[in-house]
């Protein structure tokens, strides 16, 4: 049952809002406890949970709810794992144990009781939702929501490489592209209509490797299709269609994005809200919090918090929720309004309905901002029955709605500091380039040398090689080793995947390949079960044949 149509309104312009939820490959078999394994599970009670919630409560309401979201490869297949679905079970089995706990610490302290009964109520409902109803399946949950037509799920590049820094090598681009293309279609049973590329990194000429995997459009910072050749006539508010192949580029707008996003004047900073700093993993006495802290005693968030950001010279006071929420609707209108203004205003100039795209890291929406969900929720239903002027629309309906588009060719581009690959290439992390331009050139020659490998040990060898360069490739640790958090295990990771592919490589060469060697691999970096190394090979192949079905 499809419950949304864009097409059955006629508003004067429309809202794209984009979601995009990605986390790097992290997952550690060879241990009972990872500190790192957190980001997944913190994102799932934060932010995941709180979306599919979201998602039901508007299907239920019949609110006409409409938004893409790239959930990235590496995300989907940590989401799908066994251990990890049973580490996050148990994780919030802790939580909620943690919570009920606070509940009896907090009596006789009247604000922070309230917030404790608030944690408990929401997860034993996040507990319910992901044991009864879930399975502790979040993709089907995703699913079920994409094939009824509330959102439109997009992928990215396989792990999330820069794909900008592999230029040099085309078939590595390709791979990444095939590869999370591939990867999608077994899991959504379709063909992905857009990608969200990592970093919003874009180098002209990449959109004919996009049109060869089928893909219809991608996102661009803002300034990587204002500055394109020629310039958009209708600016960052339609689509264009590049120069080198029939793909088309939709590019952020940054007045959308800044209310959201920016730390100085977006909403998520308002004194009301919830601080995320502010935890207490780090507050209550050792002995007290140590069962759910690092086993080793190191103290980290627990995702427990009970004051507000307040003001920058104020002492802290305590959250109040029924104020945070009453604020969060009061946002939730100021965006619907403005964006109101935005789009009559853009109507009086342009010839067609203006479409305002808006994306944003789909973890600020729960996770760092904590009134973020209902921030969407109360959006959501603003949009439906207090305004005629704007309608939800995703990337794909707007095409179907203008197919014919302005032809041209964007400049090349990328989000963050900088917008043009500063923070992926920074004296903190560009030492690991020389090593995975070496890794894909290796990879490239080791694939053309053994054409259809039918099984065995030596096939297991080179697909283990492509998921060693591709987990190695992942933008994420350059991005923290530029952020300076958690540098450590980013250079870690990056120095064992170059490590693992460099010792595969050697023994292929030898022809001493280890079978002991691969098997911890495979148990270890299991992302991609089904890969087929041949993607590096030759001239691109068709996205049907990279992972065996």
């Amino acid at each position: 049952m499809i419950i949304n149509s864009p097409a059955a309104r006629k508003p004067q312009g429309y809202l794209s809002l984009i979601l995009h939820a990605h986390l790097p490959f992290v997952r550690h078999p060879e241990v009972s406890y990872m500190m790192e394994e957190n980001w997944l599970f913190e994102a799932i009670t934060e932010t995941y949970l709180p979306l599919i919630s979201l998602l039901r409560n508007a299907r239920d309401d019949r609110i006409p709810v409409r938004f893409a979201m790239s959930l990235t490869p590496t995300l989907c297949t940590m989401l799908g794992d066994d251990l990890l679905k049973e580490r996050y079970h148990a994780h919030l089995l802790k939580l909620l144990e943690l919570s009920e706990k606070e509940v009896d610490r907090t009596r006789g302290k009247k604000a922070f009781h309230r917030t404790a009964q608030m944690y408990l109520e929401k997860l034993s409902g996040y507990r319910y939702l992901y044991e009864s109803d879930l399975r502790g399946d979040l993709l089907d949950g995703f699913r079920q929501f994409q094939d009824i037509g509330m959102i439109e799920i997009i992928t990215c590049g396989a792990t999330h490489g820069y794909l900008p820094t592999m230029q040099i090598n085309p078939n590595a681009v390709h791979a990444q592209i095939a590869v999370a293309v591939a990867s999608y279609h077994a899991l959504f049973k379709r063909v992905p209509q857009g990608i969200w590329l990592p970093e919003c990194g874009y180098y002209p000429g990449l959109e004919t490797i996009l049109a060869d995997e089928g893909l219809r459009y991608f996102f661009t910072e803002s300034h990587g299709l204002l500055s394109a050749d020629p310039p958009p006539q209708y600016g960052v508010y339609a689509p264009v269609y590049c120069r080198e192949a029939r793909v088309a580029a939709f590019a952020r707008d940054n007045e959308s994005s800044r209310a959201v996003w920016s730390a100085r004047e977006g909403y998520p900073g308002h004194p009301v809200y919830r601080d995320f700093y502010r935890d207490i993993g780090f507050d209550l006495d050792i002995d007290y919090i140590k069962p759910y802290i690092d086993p080793i005693g190191i103290r980290i968030n627990t995702g427990i918090k009970y004051h507000r950001i307040t003001g920058p010279q104020q002492q802290k006071l305590p959250y109040e929720r029924e104020e945070a929420l009453r604020t969060a609707v009061e946002h939730a209108g100021n965006f619907m309004f403005n964006r109101q203004q935005q789009v009559e205003y853009l109507g009086s100039i342009m010839e067609r309905p203006p479409v305002i795209v808006s994306p944003y890291d789909a973890e600020l929406f729960g996770h760092w901002w904590y009134e973020g969900p209902e921030w969407l929720n109360f959006l959501f239903r603003k949009l439906a029955f207090e305004q005629d002027t704007l309608a939800l629309i995703t990337p794909s309906e707007y095409l179907d709605i203008y197919p014919d588009n302005q032809i041209c060719a964007p400049s090349f581009s990328s989000w963050g500091e900088g917008g043009y690959s500063d923070v992926w290439l920074h004296e903190s992390n560009n030492w690991i380039y020389r090593h995975l331009h070496h890794m894909e050139e290796l990879m490239v020659e080791a694939a053309m040398l053994h054409p259809d490998e039918p099984s065995g040990l030596l096939r297991r060898s080179l697909n283990q090689m492509v998921r060693e360069l591709m987990l190695a490739e992942s933008s994420d640790w350059a991005f923290i080793m530029k952020t300076g958090t958690m540098v450590n295990y980013a250079v870690r990771r990056t120095r064992e995947h170059i490590a693992n592919f460099i010792r595969l490589h050697d023994d292929l060469e030898k022809n001493s390949i280890d079978p002991n060697f691969i098997a911890l691999l495979e148990s270890h970096n299991n992302i991609f079960p089904d890969i087929d190394y041949m993607v590096y090979a030759g001239e691109p192949t068709p996205h049907t044949s990279v992972l065996n079905r």
